[in-house]
């Protein structure tokens, strides 16, 4: 990897130094052009009429669809575009024909946009069973083995905790749930952008993660499916293949589940990312992170008052990472290396509430998330702020 060259493509990295990765990544100029050209030259819908403009486009974006199939392994299933992770999941809660005493597995780790959906079909009389982890986000394989049985309709977890960055055996996990004859839904948005994805090795019904974290435009998402079997969330323009006054048949493919003009500029936006990141090589990204986060956690635990939490072996583990300062609530750590150093990281509980309840940690924790484009200097210019701020306690 050449960072330095991919580093000139991130202009905003010339001011700060961006770990804030896990909440939303940076558009590289490829794809900002690209957004930009369609904006420029060839402004239309998709789907919608025969002029030059719009036949143009409407390849642009069905492009844009395969190259992100491509991208997890994808190409037999529907792969379609929501505004985000939370628009994907929601379309899967709202989409299945749910019966009294279904059950839903689910895990303590999740992102509140994997969680609150499943629990509020408990209106319904959907039972949910919630799994536990180990204090350092691990789940043995037997905890779920433990609650998934004959009425278990679908299985909803991460692929890898956005809060204490562990990584979850997804593939067990899908065998256990082909055994009891359940669906199995992943959030990939913090393991899409950073590992290597392939969804048909691993065995999952439906795949869900968001553009913005992987280079993409904010206002896109993924949702993919093995199997097109859930109801559209919204009707329309779009999705329709013929309309009478008394009745309708839906498109095939994705479009039955775009209705609407989507964000167009957004999913070429996207192809690009894909491109950006299947060029610099996932596995090069992979190596790359594990390294600086290694490098992060080994210099944190030998900072006193300092407290990391997470898996420790970096085979467990995306680059995120998670720690506080002793006496210090973490949103005043992170405002202090902002303004202090230029270090730009997330605080508070990561919209993981259950998890922080879980781990008692009230405030949340200070987290830094690494990309791509991170380097040893920024890691190292963090831990030298975080020693400035403990010698001052």
């Amino acid at each position: 990897m050449d960072i330095d060259s991919i580093r000139r493509d991130f202009p905003l990295l010339n001011d700060v130094a961006y770990l804030d990765n896990a909440a939303t990544s940076l558009s590289p100029e490829p794809v900002i052009c690209a957004m930009n050209e369609f904006e420029r030259h060839y402004r239309s819908n998709v789907g919608r009429g025969v002029h030059r403009l719009t036949a143009f486009a409407t390849q642009k974006y069905w492009d844009a669809h395969r190259k992100v199939a491509e991208f997890i392994g994808g190409e037999d299933g529907t792969t379609v575009l929501t505004k985000n992770t939370t628009e994907a999941v929601n379309t899967i809660a709202y989409g299945l024909n749910w019966q009294h005493g279904d059950n839903i597995v689910t895990t303590v780790l999740e992102h509140h946009s994997n969680f609150l959906p499943w629990i509020h079909l408990r209106k319904k009389g959907v039972d949910v069973s919630v799994v536990e982890p180990f204090y350092d986000g691990a789940i043995d394989i037997n905890a779920f083995e433990a609650v998934i049985d004959e009425d278990t309709r679908l299985v909803a977890i991460t692929h890898a905790s956005n809060a204490l960055g562990n990584i979850l055996e997804v593939k067990e996990i899908a065998s256990l749930c082909q055994e009891h004859g359940a669906k199995l839904l992943i959030d990939g948005a913090q393991s899409a952008p950073h590992i290597s994805v392939n969804v048909k090795d691993i065995g999952c019904d439906y795949f869900c993660f968001s553009g913005h974290k992987m280079l993409g435009p904010t206002g896109t998402g993924i949702l993919w499916m093995k199997e097109a079997d859930i109801d559209p969330l919204l009707l329309g323009g779009g999705a329709i293949e013929k309309v009478s006054l008394d009745t309708y048949t839906l498109s095939e493919g994705y479009e039955r589940y775009e209705a609407g003009t989507p964000h167009v500029s957004g999913m070429i936006g996207l192809g690009h990312a894909v491109d950006y990141l299947t060029k610099v090589g996932l596995k090069n990204i992979e190596r790359h992170e594990k390294e600086l986060a290694e490098r992060l956690i080994n210099g944190l635990e030998d900072i006193e008052k300092v407290q990391v939490y997470g898996p420790v072996e970096e085979d467990e583990r995306i680059g995120v990472v998670s720690f506080n300062i002793e006496g210090m609530h973490p949103h005043e750590v992170s405002h202090i290396l902002d303004e202090a150093s230029g270090i730009i990281t997330r605080s508070g509980e990561h919209c993981c509430q259950p998890l922080m309840d879980y781990l008692e940690l009230p405030h949340g924790t200070v987290r830094a998330s690494i990309y791509l484009y991170n380097t040893e200097e920024e890691i190292d210019l963090l831990l030298d702020t975080i020693k400035e701020i403990t010698r001052r306690l």
